[in-house]
Parts: C-alpha cells; structure tokens; sequence
C-alpha cells in the first residue's frame, strides 16, 4: 500500500485529547520523515505543534468563520486547497464527519479513530467487577495511521525539547535552588477535582519540607481567585493562573521535575515533555485510556473504588451517581506527597 506524502490531521479539542496526538505524530516523524503534516485544530492550539518538523498548521474557527453545517463545508473546501493525499481522522465527531462528506468526491483517502465505545460502555457499567485496561488513546490515535499504510509502533523516547524560558517566566519562579513541581487542582467536572482543602494539607505539608518550589495551574479568573486563596501564605507556592500566554505556560511546563495533575489536560501537557505526571483520579479510572503518554500505573493515585464500587462512573467524569461527588476525598494529602518525594 502506497502511503500518503500530504496529511491533514483534524483534532478540534479539546486541549488534552490535542496534546496526546503529539507523541503519535513525533512516531510518524521520526519513521517517516518526507510525509507532511497539516494539523486542523482551533487556533488556541498552535504553539503545540511548533517543534514538529515538515508540519503546518490550518485554524478551524468553529466559533466564527467555519460556525454551522455550511461553514464548515467552507473548511472543507480550504483543506482541498491544500492538496492533501489523506485525511487522519482523529476526533471522528459530527463537526469532522461533515467535513469529510464534503470531500467525500474529492479523491482523499481517509481514515477516522474507534472510539471503542462498546468496550467503554462495559468498563463503566463493570459494577464493581474487576476491569482491565483498554486500548490507550494514544494507540487510538495511531491505529488512524496504521489504517493509512503507516507501520507505526508508539515508544518512547518520543518527547518535545525542553523550551527556554523567556525572561516573565524566570522571574516569575525565581532562582531558589529547589525542585520545581507544578499541581493542576483544576478538572472539566467535579467529580474530577481534589478539594481545594486537602489540596491545601498537602500543599501545607510540601511546604514544611522546605524542598519544593510550587506552581499553580489553572484557567480562567475563577480558577485564578480559587489558587489565590489556596496560596495564601504560603511562600513556596506561586499562582501562574491567567498570567501567561499557552507558549510561556509550555515552557515553565517543560522545566518542571514533576506535575501533578486531575484526570486533566495539564497532565497531558507535561507528558509531552516526558516530564513525570503524578494523576489523582476521581470517578474516572486509568483503565479507560487517557493515561498521559508513558506514565506508569504507579503514578496514578486512585479514588477507594472497593468504597465506591461504580468508579468508573463514566469515561469523561460527566456523570456522577449520588454520594460519589466525594470519591476522590479517599485520596489523602500524605498519600500524595510520599508519592512526590519518591518520584523527585
């Protein structure tokens, strides 16, 4: 099977789902390095892509220029422009199947991602069965390659370079002489958060170590004045939240020794990097796929499920069954910063 030479990949979001094609196509680069890349993704994501070679980036403004059925066929049309062999499917939802059925006629191949949806669907109603990992996204992802004619084999190292951080970024952190661990407290949906009080005992216990220098990550003025309050008189502790642009946040990411995340998309981010990424799980569970890229089972910490039995409640943490909004709580602070201290 001849492979394609020009392919235009479409992932539209959300930001950690986009993170994680970058180990794949850093494989795709590295075994076949001729092959263009145009990714279509919104254009919040570029500076994800900037240290990939032979790639170009295309904005999909899904709130604006491309918005509705008919705009999108105007999408459709730019990327007929671009004179692609394939199309790499890797969000498979409806905005991208309309996309396809308007080059559908156009003489692209393309092939789109399984979701494996019938194995998620088991997985979340296992009621406290035992459960057994799935398919990893990341192989997901590749599996969208294979299909095209591309031999692809997901290892590591397949890591983007350490970034240098611009001057805001330095003075921001500092110089003291400690390790440099970032925390996420932040997740999509409840069930996925760690409350901020024990977040504050483990913060509180890092501190009295006098070992770590703490970044605080997060989005949004709300989630700025929830890590304001979290920090409070804490010296060691900083709050990037709402401070920096993507590329400044990426490259403070890049050079941390460790980021500890929700089952979100900051853990995905670092994985990029090949930073290590301590997950706190809630009513999600590894087992479903979206552990970041080349993490260990030892770095996932996991909600008590012999205590709530329907973990996982469902793939993305959208659904939560009464009583289960604390699940995560059985997480405790010292659990969390021996596993730190282990791993840095």
């Amino acid at each position: 099977m001849k492979v394609p030479k020009h392919i235009v990949v479409l992932r539209l979001s959300a930001l950690g789902d986009v993170a994680m094609t970058i180990p794949v196509l850093l494989s795709l680069q590295k075994k076949f390095p001729e092959v263009k890349l145009t990714i279509v993704s919104r254009p919040f994501f570029k500076p994800l892509f900037d240290q990939l070679h032979n790639v170009s980036f295309w904005a999909a403004e899904l709130e604006d220029t491309h918005k509705g059925f008919w705009r999108l066929r105007k999408l459709a049309k730019e990327i007929k422009t671009l004179q692609p062999d394939a199309i790499a499917d890797l969000h498979n939802v409806l905005r991208t199947k309309v996309v396809r059925t308007f080059l559908k006629f156009s003489g692209i191949s393309w092939a789109s991602i399984n979701k494996g949806r019938t194995e998620k669907k088991l997985l979340v109603n296992a009621q406290g069965n035992p459960i057994s990992p799935l398919k990893t996204t990341h192989e997901r992802y590749a599996d969208v390659f294979r299909e095209l004619g591309f031999d692809l084999k997901i290892a590591p190292p397949l890591y983007l370079q350490k970034s240098a951080m611009p001057s805001k970024v330095l003075e921001f952190i500092g110089n003291a002489p400690k390790k440099l661990i970032g925390i996420a407290p932040f997740a999509a949906f409840a069930g996925k958060i760690y409350p901020l009080e024990q977040m504050r005992e483990t913060l509180d216990l890092l501190e009295a170590s006098g070992e770590y220098q703490i970044v605080l990550f997060g989005g949004g003025e709300a989630e700025h004045q929830k890590l304001e309050t979290l920090s409070k008189g804490l010296k060691t502790v900083s709050n990037s939240a709402t401070f920096f642009s993507l590329e400044e946040e990426l490259s403070l990411i890049s050079n941390l020794d460790l980021m500890v995340s929700m089952d979100s998309a900051n853990g995905h981010l670092a994985a990029m990097f090949g930073i290590p990424v301590l997950t706190l799980w809630g009513i999600t569970h590894p087992f479903a796929g979206f552990i970041p890229f080349h993490q260990p089972m030892e770095n996932q910490l996991l909600s008590d499920r012999a205590k709530y039995p329907l973990i996982p409640t469902s793939v993305y943490g959208n659904k939560c069954p009464q009583g289960y909004e604390n699940a995560i709580q059985t997480i405790a602070p010292m659990t969390i910063v021996e596993r730190i201290r282990q791993l840095v």
